[in-house]
């Protein structure tokens, strides 16, 4: 069962790899650079957290959504002009998680202004448990493994939170959040569990 999971996330990833792919040969003739894509996808999140302090929910979920397809691409662009580097790897990856950071720390200001105690909590924990998520991959390929497994990558984790901030307004923004939690949780249980097989 779980070896046929992984064929089907497998499957699933190399799909939107090479969809991203095919897009991005439309995009090589935009004038930036990788970085400059990477820098508007971050200046569109900081944009998002705003509008979500602001409650200004379905403009948030658009400019978030936005921003982190644009994030998607910067890697895409760099490959397909053939300057992409560990640089520009690292950089992408640190401010995806400060991307992340500043999203849901706006996310958490409003909850704890209307006094959801149990949601705040569920931000911080899907918080820890995303960062736990990439953290987790780094240790992983630094040791040589696959550290990719999970149900929650990166782009899931987007959808979900877009999903749940342009619904807001329906008052389902806790309860979506405590869902982020928990997938997120058992994305990492299912990392290390991952990663700890391939180990000797």
């Amino acid at each position: 069962m779980n070896a046929h999971l992984e064929r089907i996330q497998h499957g699933y990833t190399a799909g939107v790899r090479r969809i991203v792919a095919d897009v991005v040969k439309s995009f090589r003739r935009i004038p930036l650079s990788a970085n400059q894509v990477t820098a508007v996808g971050f200046a569109l999140n900081v944009v998002a957290a705003v509008l979500i302090y602001e409650r200004v929910w379905v403009a948030a979920g658009a400019a978030f959504l936005l921003g982190s397809i644009l994030d998607v691409f910067d890697g895409a662009i760099a490959r397909s002009r053939g300057s992409a580097g560990p640089r520009g790897a690292f950089i992408d990856s640190v401010v995806d998680r400060v991307s992340e950071v500043v999203v849901l720390g706006a996310i958490a200001l409003v909850l704890a202004r209307d006094g959801e105690t149990v949601a705040l909590a569920a931000v911080f924990a899907a918080l820890g448990f995303s960062l736990l998520t990439s953290y987790v991959r780094a240790k992983a390929e630094a040791l040589g493994l696959d550290g990719t497994h999970g149900m929650l990558a990166r782009a899931e984790r987007v959808v979900l939170l877009s999903a749940a901030l342009i619904l807001a307004p329906l008052g389902v923004l806790p309860y979506l959040m405590m869902l982020l939690a928990l997938l997120s949780a058992i994305t990492v249980a299912q990392r290390a569990r991952h990663v700890l097989k391939q180990l000797p």
